[in-house]
């Protein structure tokens, strides 16, 4: 695995040859955004909206690193079909890998890179879930937007009287502790590695003590279902649960009956189990499959939102930047 910090070095500008990168699962803006940068990387993009699969590797034949996006899951086939057009450093625009078998890659002899972007746009974004959250924001809208203007019958809780649980203290948790340090609350934090000055606790301690749960681990083997039925017992009675790291860090199904029997306050989650093929698509006119989804969807105390807190302006702009660099960086031999 190797990553990449959001600069460029001037070596990467105006190389001769140019090089080759195809680029699937473009969205119009991160397409717009490669053309404008590809130029002066000395880069010439190939780029497709499909994502990467088997039916369209051989897009990439000629080119020795293509960048995937994270909306869909590569597959063995994909991987192997890759391999065979010559592909050899797979570089993933989001900071997240869980959707490809990183080792089985390697074991073809494809190396597979994530890039780094703005941690700020997950930051903002966590901190105006954890207000919305505790300030019934959900029901206030839906019923104004019903000319519905009476008070909530649940008063709002203001940030400084509560204690805010950080789970994982990387780039972006740090950024969410930095923001909540102005709000005069208590913070606690767990990580495997902690990097924060601020008091770190164990995990069932972080839980059991704070009326915020705010969720920034990686997802791995060892974290999935990190909050299991028995952890989210262990939860503060009335706490509020927010994620905006991935999906499988909580059990879809343990979460709802605790939120409809009031174990917790409630919820705002950016990520979802079994958010694939449904978040990133139109769902107006056809049926939602996930029952999960529906259900807390239908809760006043939850709110859902398409996996969309990274994006922002800024944080695009580094994605791109930094996937160009990634290739580069390897194909310059420089693989650290």
């Amino acid at each position: 695995m190797t990553s990449s910090e959001p600069t460029a070095t001037a070596d990467h500008r105006n190389r001769s040859p140019a090089t080759g990168i195809t680029i699937y699962g473009c969205e119009p803006d991160e397409a717009a955004l490669f053309r404008e940068m590809a130029p002066g990387f000395g880069v010439v993009p190939t780029i497709t909206e499909a994502a990467v699969s088997a039916s369209n590797a051989e897009l990439a034949r000629g080119n020795r690193c293509v960048s995937v996006g994270h909306k869909t899951r590569i597959g063995h086939p994909t991987l192997r079909a890759l391999g065979r057009v010559g592909v050899k450093y797979l570089s993933t625009r989001s900071i997240g890998y869980n959707h490809i078998d990183v080792a089985y890659a390697e074991s073809i002899g494809i190396r597979v890179g994530n890039v780094s972007y703005s941690p700020d746009s997950v930051a903002d974004y966590t901190l105006m879930l954890m207000l919305m959250a505790v300030r019934n924001a959900k029901e206030t809208v839906r019923r104004a937007d019903l000319h519905d203007y009476r008070l909530h019958e649940v008063r709002g809780k203001e940030v400084r009287d509560l204690t805010v649980g950080v789970i994982g203290t990387g780039r972006i948790g740090t950024a969410v502790v930095d923001r909540l340090l102005g709000f005069g609350c208590r913070i606690l934090t767990h990580d495997a590695r902690p990097e924060t000055s601020v008091d770190h606790v164990p995990l069932d301690a972080l839980l059991e003590w704070s009326d915020i749960v705010t969720l920034h681990a990686p997802l791995t083997a060892e974290t999935h279902h990190l909050l299991d039925r028995h952890r989210i017992e262990r939860m503060k009675r009335g706490a509020f649960l927010i994620n905006t790291g991935r999906g499988p860090l909580i059990d879809t199904e343990a979460l709802v009956p605790a939120l409809e029997n009031g174990r917790l306050g409630g919820a705002a989650l950016d990520v979802l189990e079994g958010e694939e093929g449904i978040f990133y698509a139109d769902c107006r006119d056809k049926p939602i499959e996930s029952k999960a989804l529906l259900r807390l969807q239908e809760l006043p105390n939850v709110l859902i939102s398409p996996h969309t807190a990274y994006y922002t302006d800024h944080a695009l702009s580094d994605t791109v930047e930094n996937s160009i660099v990634n290739c580069l960086t390897f194909e310059n031999g420089n693989q650290a």
